[in-house]
C-alpha cells in the first residue's frame, strides 16, 4: 500500500511537472474571468431580487389601492342613486319654494294695490273736506293723513263752552260741512274723540276727564246723527281723557291745544279687503 501512494505521488510530480508554464498562466486567468463573471452575475442577482421586492411591494399596494378604489367606487354609485332621489326632492322642494315666493309677491302687490288705491280715496276725501272747510282759522280745525288715516281735529273753543259738553251753533255749521262729505263717502266709518287738558274736572254727574270726554264725543255723535242724518251705524264715541296730549299742559295756551274733538275718519275693513279682491282681477297685477 505504501509502495503504491509512493508511486502516484512521484507520478503526480511528474505529470506536473511536464504542464508548461504558459498553460497554468491560461487557466489562471480564466479563473479570474470567471470569477469576475460569477461576481458581476451574483451583483445582478442582488440587484434583480432587489428590484422584485420593490416591484412586489409596489404591486401590494396597487392591489391595496385598486381594492378601495373598487369599494369607493360602489360607495360613490350608491350615493349617486341617493343624490338622485335627493335631487329630485330639491327640485320639488325649489319649485315649491318659487311658487310660494310667486303668491308671497302676488300678494304683495295686491296690498301695495290696495293701499295705493286707499290713499287716493284718502286724499280725495282730503280734498273735499279742505274745500268745505277751508274758510275756517287753522287754529280752530285740522285736517290730516297719519299711516292711511284721516284726521280731523276741530279745537274745544271753537265746539263747546268752557267745561260745557253741548255743541255750540257755529259748531254745528262746522260739523254740518263735515257731515256733507262723510254721508257722500259711505265707504267710510269714523270715531269721534274727545280730548281733554289734565285740569281735575267734576261738575254735577261728571265725575272727571273721563266722563267729560265722552260726553264731549257723544255730543258730536249726536248732531251728526240727529241734525244731520249721518248713519249711526257708522260712528263710534269714544273719550280719550287728558292721556294723550298734542302738547304739554304747562301753560294756558297749551292746556287749550290739548282740549280737542277729533273725528278719525278710516275705511271700511270689509272695503279695504274689497280692495284687495279688486285686485286679485286687475290685469296689471295678474300678469
Amino acid at each position: 500500500m505504501k509502495k503504491w501512494m509512493i508511486g502516484s505521488l512521484g507520478l503526480v510530480l511528474v505529470l506536473s511537472s511536464c504542464v508548461s508554464q504558459k498553460k497554468y498562466a491560461d487557466l489562471e486567468s480564466k479563473q479570474r474571468e470567471t470569477q469576475d463573471l460569477l461576481n458581476s452575475a451574483t451583483v445582478k442577482l442582488n440587484s434583480c431580487l432587489e428590484d422584485k421586492a420593490t416591484a412586489d411591494a409596489r404591486l401590494k399596494t396597487l392591489e391595496e389601492q385598486n381594492a378601495f378604489l373598487k369599494a369607493n367606487n360602489q360607495e360613490l354609485i350608491n350615493n349617486m342613486g341617493d343624490l338622485t332621489t335627493l335631487t329630485s326632492k330639491g327640485a320639488d322642494n325649489l319649485e315649491k319654494s318659487l311658487e310660494s315666493l310667486q303668491e308671497k309677491d302676488l300678494t304683495i302687490r295686491r296690498l301695495q294695490d290696495a293701499v295705493t288705491r286707499r290713499d287716493s280715496v284718502n286724499l280725495s276725501l282730503v280734498q273735499s273736506l279742505k274745500g268745505v272747510l277751508g274758510n275756517l282759522d287753522d287754529e280752530d280745525i285740522e285736517i290730516s293723513v297719519e299711516k292711511g288715516v284721516v284726521f280731523i281735529s276741530i279745537s274745544d273753543k271753537l265746539l263747546f263752552r268752557s267745561g260745557s259738553y253741548n255743541v255750540t251753533s257755529a259748531a254745528k255749521t262746522v260739523l254740518g260741512k263735515v257731515a256733507q262729505v262723510v254721508n257722500n263717502k259711505p265707504d267710510f266709518e269714523f270715531m269721534v274723540e274727545g280730548h281733554t287738558d289734565n285740569v281735575p274736572y267734576r261738575s254735577g254727574v261728571l265725575l272727571d276727564n273721563w266722563d267729560l270726554s265722552v260726553k264731549r264725543a257723544t255730543s258730536v255723535v249726536r248732531v251728526l246723527q240727529n241734525d244731520y242724518k249721518v248713519d249711526p251705524a257708522r260712528m263710534t264715541a269714544a273719550g280719550r281723557s287728558h292721556y294723550i296730549p298734542l302738547v304739554s299742559n304747562d301753560t294756558p295756551d297749551n292746556r287749550a291745544k290739548n282740549r280737542r274733538t277729533r273725528i278719525v275718519v278710516l275705511p271700511k275693513l270689509d272695503q279695504f279687503y274689497d280692495m284687495i279682491e279688486d285686485g286679485m282681477d286687475d290685469p296689471e297685477i295678474n300678469r
